[in-house]
């Protein structure tokens, strides 16, 4: 029995049920029944023929919905395999690759005693780190599945912090109505990757976090009391693990801005 037709036969059986217990009541029981033990029975008869006659087919739609849940699972982790997979293949491989080819031409410079370009090959190792790193990350974390279950992004970003041993200072002043889930998802992917990035830069145990609504939009910037980023490398984002973040926002319509000044730090997200 497929789901639509259990749809209507539960939508049919009430009326069907009402019309054919009438016709029958008033047709041949009418000399055994009064107009006021019918009212009476008719009642209890019809909830208890339903109860019999409808709960199979509530528990048939329980099982098809639970079905459909478990579909929707497998094909969401389907496609976040084939996401990990694509960010594996257009990010590591790639860049590992470029790494073997600049190690060859290193090696090669070397032997004519030219001098190694050291820098070229850390960017290079750095961007190979940042990736793996979000990747392990991605693997980790089933982000989707966690807000599933009722988890909200304080919660999880709180977790965040007891995970990585930094105390994360909070102050959430926006709704979780006003963010879908897919804006829960990469808001909470941001923040972590800010946070990290804080924990690995800063030279601080302690990250602050502030969320409120504005407008139609909204804002959130993590900000630490590290030692800060030189006015030269501010636009260096993949040093400072901003290029995910960048990326991320940018996918989403979001705006990121890196303020940084001695002894503090702040990555700002907005949503118009």
């Amino acid at each position: 029995m497929s789901y639509k037709l259990t749809k209507w036969l539960i939508l049919l059986f009430p009326p069907l049920l009402v019309g054919l217990w009438e016709l029958v009541r008033h047709t041949l029981l009418m000399p055994y029944f009064s107009m006021s033990a019918g009212n009476v029975v008719t009642p209890i008869l019809l909830f208890l023929i339903s109860l019999m006659l409808l709960l199979p087919l509530f528990s048939r739609m329980e099982r098809f919905q639970e079905e459909l849940q478990q579909e929707r699972a497998v094909k969401a982790k389907l496609e976040a395999r084939e996401q990990l997979a694509s960010e594996l293949h257009d990010g590591i491989a790639q860049s590992l690759f470029l790494l073997a080819v600049k190690l060859e031409k290193a090696e090669k410079q070397q032997l004519r005693g030219e001098e190694i370009p050291l820098d070229e090959l850390r960017k290079t190792v750095h961007t190979v780190n940042d990736y793996v790193r979000q990747s392990i990350s991605n693997l980790r974390y089933s982000v989707d599945e966690m807000l599933d279950e009722g988890e909200t992004l304080p919660g999880l970003i709180a977790g965040l912090g007891k995970e990585i041993q930094m105390k994360v200072h909070m102050q959430w002043r926006l709704a979780e109505g006003r963010l879908t889930v897919q804006e829960k998802i990469e808001l909470l992917a941001c923040v972590r990757e800010a946070v990290m990035n804080a924990r690995k830069h800063s030279g601080q145990a302690e990250v602050y976090i502030e969320a409120a609504a504005e407008d139609t939009g909204w804002k959130v910037e993590i900000r630490d009391q590290g030692k800060g980023i030189a006015p030269g490398e501010m636009d260096k984002s993949g040093t400072y693990g901003l290029r995910i973040v960048r990326e991320r926002a940018a996918k989403m319509g979001w705006q990121v801005q890196l303020d940084s000044r001695e002894g503090s730090t702040s990555v700002i997200l907005y949503k118009p």
